[in-house]
This record gives structure tokens, sequence and C-alpha cells, in this order.
């Protein structure tokens, strides 16, 4: 049967700007279904998080693929490859892709988990990633989240934003090595061509403060569209973790609506018998009225209450796990009554500071728990550094050579990048001087995964440095009949001199001390670079720097490769758990990941042969000459603000520039000019272009993909992603203007400005305020 979509304002103050939902935000919302199937074969509710898009994805087998064959998961996990399915005839089913996925993990070492019994609003609180986060143990698990977001209620008129969305959500911990890796072939696994797709890890750093929790990471970008939240966790309920744990939560419904190149979540392709908008529209419809329009504040209040008082009595006889599921439970009031529009300020802080201080009090209880119970699941063994090795000499004969150190990294973030070579190009020079290390020129340069330092004509010997060191005053250094006391002979020995060797000086203030000459004999250059370069490499800092499971070392991101080459010298120097050697990455997509430098003159060309743009200034220019060039070929031009921060970001999101030109219906450019460049400019990173510099814009759009794709394919995908913002900015703009501003203040008198001192609506009448001075009534604050 299927469900007439019925329509109902959203009852909301006014929002002009659509707002970007990513798979995990807020992090505060806490809520799921009450309804509760296997997650194989089950009937799973879901909001959807999908961008609408067209990709036209190619059916494939799947397969391991050679970056993932051999899992690094720990020595517990199976070590055999994914099972290969036979090719699909037909569109992937939603109910397929959970399958794949789970087959997919669970080959990788991962347990199967189950949905949560209670209310989350993401894959995050289930206790699964929440509380098994925390504590010394390994923990490797995937599980499918139907999460509940009552904020984002649209009734089931929206096509892309629905109240009720399914993650799929993978934790493993501690960090494998190579879980990026891992990632993309479950992409594969799900059908999903990685060659022909822009596949990209974008900035998105995740934090809640309610929750005393945060992580760095980023959103993974299929062809524009955010499919997955890619995050490793460093905290959570106040507490650093042991190990830090690896999060992955893909959002199903975008990443489904690719897949079957649908516009509308209810399209979706559920089984081969029925549809998503069969199965779900008529409890999305329902749920949106509920969670919008008919909810009891005051009945959600009294929850609150009780539910905070019974955690604190559950806290108090030392049970943390059903403690935590009153915390989510009153925090699935939390998001209620703030969908309904019923917090305000004051109320909100006040709500919040309860959520956090009863997130790091059964966090507490928890590690409390598990230590006391020994730590059943075993604790993670700390990594083993390799051992350090001494370089092999440089050639004999060789006065100087070309030297490269890489730093190779997951994606930086664009300004941590800047920072980093900023960082370097100040302190490579100043090592090298303090090394005794001439050199003829130093440049530095990166991508977002990699930092490099190329050092023309360094000296492969430090120069000899003969010194007058000061010894002990004289009348310390030798006794009454002249014979050296030992505090002489111990400094002779410390400089290889004799004490016959010293001379006698005095100071300004006419003390009289010993002197040496002492001579140091320059060591080769190979030595003491290998012995300097981790200090380097530590000293890099960055606006927040994290752990993955490589020991103490920080970083912006994991760093997962070094190089060092002194001419064809390696330079095996150890940081972390990582030797540097002269291995270097490739873009993900190529046909070789990996490639191997023969000497320091050859770092440049490899990455060159394998279309790598090293350069900063080289790739921005040639960004911004192929940007301005398609905008001319449309008849129009790109904004020259266009050239400032948007040009520097999209030069430090790409390391293989591929430009892309996309285009959207005319029928959107009736929005406001200001809301379609943010969308295009702030959220997807894209040139817009207009009919001259301050004219209205044109229908079009240009993107700058990552390496060699299909362009066909990512600009479809890219124009889909953009035509669900816009219309999720046209749905808040319609129904802005359905009503003058004023109609919306009698709304106030839901939302609780101050216990003790009435509604928001009492204090936005100026008469009242008056009266509300008049008597005193903030004599209560």
């Amino acid at each position: 049967m299927k469900f007439n979509t019925l329509h109902r304002p959203c009852n909301r103050l006014p929002n002009l700007l659509a707002q970007h939902h990513h798979p995990k935000a807020p992090r505060l919302s806490i809520a799921s279904s009450l309804i509760r199937c296997s997650p194989i074969n089950g009937v799973i509710q879901s909001r959807s998080r999908s961008r609408s898009t067209v990709l036209h994805i190619a059916p494939s087998t799947f397969k391991s693929s050679a970056t993932d064959a051999a899992p690094t998961l720990p020595a517990s996990a199976p070590s055999k490859p994914a099972q290969t399915y036979p090719p699909s005839t037909s569109s992937l089913t939603f109910q397929e892709a959970i399958t794949r996925l789970q087959l997919y993990w669970s080959s990788r070492g991962c347990a199967i988990w189950l949905p949560h019994n209670t209310e989350v609003g993401a894959g995050t609180m289930n206790p699964a990633t929440f509380l098994r986060v925390l504590g010394p143990e390994p923990w490797n698990v995937g599980y499918v989240e139907p999460s509940i977001r009552p904020d984002d209620s649209r009734y089931g008129d929206n096509p892309n934003r629905l109240q009720r969305h399914t993650q799929f959500q993978v934790i493993l911990k501690p960090d494998p090595g190579n879980s990026q890796e891992l990632y993309l072939g479950s992409l594969e696994a799900l059908g999903i061509d990685t060659r022909k797709h822009d596949v990209r890890f974008v900035e998105d750093n995740w934090e809640s403060p309610v929750l005393g929790a945060w992580g760095l990471g980023w959103e993974v970008w299929l062809d524009g569209m955010e499919v997955t939240q890619f995050t490793y966790f460093q905290q959570a309920g106040g507490k650093p973790l042991h190990a830090p744990a690896v999060e992955i939560t893909y959002g199903l419904e975008r990443i489904l609506m690719a897949l079957q190149g649908v516009s509308n979540f209810k399209d979706i392709k559920y089984n081969e018998a029925v549809s998503y908008g069969e199965l779900f529209l008529q409890n999305e419809y329902e749920m949106s009225v509920y969670n919008l329009d008919k909810a009891d504040v005051a009945g959600q209040r009294q929850r609150f209450e009780l539910f905070e008082s019974e955690a604190r009595r559950l806290l108090a006889e030392r049970l943390p796990v059903p403690a935590y599921d009153h915390l989510l439970k009153l925090s699935h009031c939390f998001n209620v009554l703030d969908a309904r529009g019923a917090v305000g300020v004051t109320e909100r802080a006040n709500c919040f500071a309860t959520l956090r201080a009863l997130s790091r009090e059964v966090t507490s209880l928890w590690l409390s728990r598990r230590e006391e119970l020994g730590h059943p699941l075993g604790v993670i063994s700390p990594p083993t550094p390799p051992s350090p090795q001494q370089p092999k000499p440089v050639a004999g004969g060789v006065a100087a050579a070309p030297f490269v150190l890489e730093v190779g990294t997951e994606e930086l973030p664009p300004e941590d990048l800047d920072a980093g070579l900023e960082q370097l190009r100040e302190r490579v020079p100043a090592l090298l001087q303090k090394l005794r290390l001439s050199f003829s020129g130093v440049r530095v340069e990166g991508t977002p995964r990699r930092m490099a330092v190329i050092v023309d004509g360094l000296a492969t010997e430090q120069t000899t440095q003969e010194s007058e060191v000061r010894g002990p005053p004289t009348k310390a250094a030798f006794a009454a009949d002249g014979s050296p006391t030992k505090a002489l002979e111990g400094f002779c020995k410390k400089n290889g001199v004799a004490p016959s060797d010293v001379t006698k000086q005095s100071d300004a203030k006419g003390v009289e001390y010993v002197f040496a000459k002492v001579k140091e004999v320059g060591r080769p250059a190979a030595e003491v670079l290998t012995e300097a370069l981790p200090g380097l490499v530590s000293s890099l800092s960055f606006r927040k720097s994290m752990k993955w499971g490589a020991g103490d070392v920080t970083f912006s991101r994991p760093v997962r490769w070094l190089l060092a080459l002194l001419g064809d010298t390696e330079l095996p120097f150890v940081w972390g758990n990582l030797q540097a050697g002269r291995a270097t990455r490739l873009l993900r997509n190529s046909e070789q990941p990996e490639a191997q430098v023969p000497s320091a003159d050859a770092y440049e060309s490899v990455l060159k042969a394998a279309n790598i743009s090293l350069e900063q200034d080289s790739r921005r220019s040639n960004i911004w000459e192929q940007v301005t060039a398609a905008a001319a070929s449309m008849g129009g031009v790109v904004a020259e603000t266009a050239g400032d921060d948007l040009l520097t970001e999209v030069t430090n999101l790409v390391e293989s520039p591929t430009l892309v030109v996309g285009s959207f219906e005319p029928k959107f450019l009736n929005l406001p000019k200001e809301v379609l460049v943010m969308v295009m400019r702030k959220h997807q990173r894209y040139f817009p272009v207009v009919v001259a510099p301050g004219a209205p814009l044109l229908p079009a759009f240009i993107t700058v993909a990552n390496g060699s794709v299909d362009q066909d394919v990512v600009a479809a995908g890219n124009a889909a992603v953009l035509r669900a913002r816009f219309e999720d900015a046209t749905f808040f703009y319609e129904e802005d203007l359905k009503q003058p501003l004023e109609a919306f203040r009698p709304k106030l008198a839901g939302t609780i400005f101050h216990k003790d001192q009435g509604t928001l609506l009492d204090w936005h009448l100026p008469a009242t305020l008056r009266k509300h001075v008049s008597t005193h009534r903030f004599s209560t604050w």
C-alpha cells in the first residue's frame, strides 16, 4: 500500500538558509526506533541522510583489493579475503547494501553488533561505540543503527531529509594502520568503482562538549556528496582514550540514492518487492507531526527530570549500563523539546550541564567496572617501534648530494598543510646550519597527503669545527703544588685534551679560567640527519593534533609513511612506529598506489609521472587558469574573490587537479543569490559562475576533482548534490515567505526564558519588560 504525502507546514522560527546535515551532527540528538529486528534480514527503520544524485554505477563484484587483502586488525581477527559475489543484474537494494557491509567488515575481524534498544540520534551513541571506545580493551565491531533526530522532521515532504535515518557504524580499536584503505574496499564491496569516482576525505572535526567527546577526521565525499563520517576518537565522556578508535559512519540513504540513481528517499528500492517510501512514509509523516506539533511539552519536561533522577539512582547502585540508557532517554526528551521550539537559552545551558555531568559519571563508572572485571577482552599492547639502524655510507668522493624528506599523511586539513609547510621553511635551514651542513637551496612543497623538503647541494660531511671551551676556574683546576685536580682531569677527558694543553684566561670580572681548544671532526651527513630528523617531525605543531596508535607521537592527521634520501642513500630514522625508507604513495585510484624512489633527484619526477602536482603555486595557478577558461567558455566569469580563500582551499584539497563543469536547474535562480553562492562556495567548494562581475548567476558551477575520474559521472553526481541542497534551501525559504515575521511571535510563548522568569514572549513585549524591571524581577538571578 502506498501512503499519500500529506503536507504540513514546518512550525518553526524562520530559517532562511538551509543547513547542511552531516552523518553525525548534531551529536546531541540521541533517539531511535522502538522497533528492532535482525540487522541482516529485518526491517530497518531509517531517516534519509542522502542527497539525490545520479552516479551511473555499473554493477561490480565484491572482491578484496590488493591494498586490503591482508587485514591488519588484531592477530585474533581472521585474515581470510572477503567473499566474492556474482555480478548483480540490477541496482543494489537497501537490504542488500546492509548485508554486504556486514559481510565485508565481519571478514575483516569485526563482530556484528545489533541496533540499540532505546533512542539514539547516531550510531556513535550506541554503547557499542560510546562506552566501548573507552579503556584498554580491543574492540572491532560493525552494526546498523536507525537514528532519530526530531529537529530534522519534514513530514515526508523533503526528498533528502527525514527525522529517522539509517547509519552503518564501524569501530576499529586500535587503529589497524590501513583504515582508509579498508574503508575504500567497503565502497568497492557496494559496487562503487573508486577509479571512476571522485572519492575525497574533506576535513570535518567532531566535538560534543555536552558529552565531553571529540575526534578529528573527515567527511568522505563521493562526487561531492558526503556519504560517510570518518573520525579518530580522542576523548569520550571527558576521558582521553587509552587507544584512539577509528569510527566510520555510513549514511545509507545517501549511498543508496546514489547507487540507484533516485532523487527522493521514497523511491529507494528497499528490496525487490517494496520501496523505502512504502515502508516508512507513514512513520515519517506521523513522527514529524508528533515531533513538531503534538509532543506534550510539559510531559517531556517531566520525563527529562524523571530520567535524570533514575540515571543518578542507577549510578549510585554502580550500574553504568542502565544509567547510560537513561542518559539516552533524557537526551531524547531534550531533542523533542528542542524540535518543539520549547528550549530557551538558559534552559538549554542547564540541560547541557546535566547531560555533561551524567556522561562523565557514567564513563568513569564504566571504566571502573571493566577494571574490576579484569578487562575480559584483554588489553591492547603498545606498538613496538622499529629497531634503529645506521644509514649506509654515501658513495665515496661525493662532496654534495640532493636530499629529500617526505612526511606522508592521511589527508591534512588545508590550514594545517599551510602551517606545516611554513614551519618547515623556517626550521629546516636553521637545522642544517646547526648541524654544520652546507647547502645551496631549500624548497618546501606539499599536497593534502604529503609535506616534502627538497634540499639542493647538501654537503655529505659536516664541516670540521674548532672552538675554545671554558673549563673550571684556575684555582679549582690546579692544586697548590700545580698538579691537575679532579675537576681539571674531568674537563680534559670530556673534551679530549691533555691537562698540559689548556690555557688560562681571565673574564671581564678578573676571574681566571682554564680553556681548551677543541677540534670537532665532521661526521657523515647521513648519520647526523638520521639522528636529527625525528626531532624535526615532532616539532611541527597544529591547531589540533591527534594520536592514532603510533605511540605517544601526535600530528594533525595520521602519518603513514616517511621517505628520506640523501642522494641514493636511505636515511632510516624512526619516528613513532614508522621507519623512513624510499617508498612513496601515489593517488589512491592509481594502478600502483606505491612507488619506490631510486634517489633524491628522482623524487619529483616519480610524482610527476603519477600526475601528482607537488608545487603549491604551480597547482594554484593551473587550477585558476582552467577555472577562468571554463567560465569564459560558458559566457561568464568567476568572481575575483573566488581567487583568494576558495582557490587556496581547493589547491590544498587536491594533488592532481581535474576540472569538472556542471549545471543546475534555472528555477533555483529564484532563490536569493547569497543563498546559492553560500551553498556552492562554503558547503561544496564550487566556483559559481556569473554573467559579469556583480551580475546574476548562471545556472552552472565549476568544481575540481582529485585525480583521473569519469568526468561525466562526477559532474552528474555533483549536480545532484547541489540540487538536493537547493531543494532544502527552497523548502525553508518558501515556508518563511508564507507568513510575515510577526506571525511567529506567538510561538515564543512555548519557549522558557528562565524557569522563574516566564517565556520569551513575556520578555519580548516592551511593556512587560518595563514591568519586570520596575518590580525588580531580576532579583532572583
